[in-house]
């Protein structure tokens, strides 16, 4: 089938979603998320993609990733999805948020004309839900009715942005925010690159015996030697994040300095590298969550295809839909702290009408 479907065009459609308040992280924030909605039809057929390059996550910059879809529109028509699919693999290594969005919309519209869900075109073994945590956003904004709301939602663990402000006051909030976590409660601190070595050993150290569940990017400079000492320091995982970008396929994941990597398709460049980067860690004993970075809903469903399909029980990143005042669809059904998928054909997302169409 892949060789036989063929691509009549790649249409894209740009969007400029509000978010319903701001996401901050030590490498800066946005108010806004901004892309394009990736469109690949054949025979009035459609699959769907979302291309919403964020460079502080990885990814390449808006300008860059445009002319990679400007190129992928002018050299599609009449190719079969395996040609254009080997055309990615080759000439958009630089552009991994447009190659995530070509290759959802080709695998949207391959699992389609299977009539399988797209998570068992990449494993037939692939879950139907998706455990995730609940994203807090920045430590500073956190308070004990915020824990608790978590809680009654149903997630035990909450994903909280760390490094923001001094780690002195940071430390102290943490502690006093602590007896407000419950008992079946934990904090997954994501610190994007913001300390250096020494800090990072004190913060730590101050860190035993509250409830963390992981941490993410201590290091602004990710050194795995470094990062070892981290690790064996610490008595829970730390995780690779933003600083997998660029990562090498031959590369030594056992040589990484963490327990756990964090896998971004938008960043890694596409749903297969995603996947096969999941499966090499899970071979060198890694542990693997897959999140996104705050897509629309067209980039969410994928990307939670892609989690179920990885075969990790760890709670993903992927209730990040709340944190979008407007969509481009429905995104996937949340039940307490779970993604419910469906086994409809496809990835799942299907758009709102275009209130421009052509």
């Amino acid at each position: 089938m892949m060789d036989r479907l063929r691509i009549d065009r790649f249409r894209i459609r740009p969007f400029d979603l509000p978010l319903r308040r701001d996401w901050h992280s030590a490498r800066g924030g946005f108010e806004r998320r901004r892309g394009w909605l990736v469109c690949a039809e054949t025979d009035g057929a459609i699959g769907f993609g979302d291309c919403a390059p964020i460079p502080a996550a990885g990814t390449e910059d808006p300008e860059s990733a445009k002319s990679a879809l400007l190129n992928a529109c002018a050299r599609a028509p009449g190719r079969s999805v395996g040609e254009i699919l080997e055309m990615l693999d080759t000439g958009y290594a630089a552009t991994p948020a447009a190659r995530f969005a070509l290759e959802c919309a080709l695998l949207d519209l391959l699992s389609r004309a299977e009539g399988v869900p797209l998570r068992r075109l990449l494993a037939a073994d692939a879950s139907d839900v998706v455990p995730v945590n609940g994203i807090l956003g920045a430590l500073a904004t956190l308070t004990a009715a915020d824990l608790q709301q978590a809680a009654v939602a149903g997630f035990r663990v909450v994903k909280l942005k760390v490094g923001v402000e001094t780690s002195a006051s940071e430390i102290a909030r943490l502690t006093a925010l602590a007896p407000f976590v419950p008992t079946d409660m934990q904090l997954r601190l994501d610190a994007n690159g913001a300390w250096g070595y020494d800090e990072a050993c004190r913060i730590l150290d101050q860190l035993a015996g509250l409830p963390i569940e992981s941490l993410e990017e201590p290091l602004r400079i990710p050194d795995p030697s470094r990062l070892h000492a981290l690790q064996e320091r610490a008595g829970f995982p730390l995780a690779r994040d933003e600083s997998l970008a660029g990562l090498t396929a031959d590369a030594d994941l056992g040589g990484l300095g963490v327990r756990r990597i964090v896998i971004k398709p938008a960043v890694v460049g596409g749903l297969g590298s995603a996947l096969d980067l999941s499966r090499r860690a899970a071979r060198a004993g890694l542990e693997v969550v897959v999140t996104g970075v705050v897509e629309s809903a067209a980039g969410l469903w994928p990307t939670a295809q892609l989690a179920a399909a990885t075969g990790s029980a760890l709670p993903h990143g992927l209730a990040t839909a709340d944190w979008l005042a407007e969509d481009l669809g429905v995104v996937p059904r949340l039940c307490g702290a779970h993604l419910s998928l469906s086994d409809r054909p496809g990835s799942g997302f299907t758009p709102h009408p275009d209130p421009n169409p052509e």
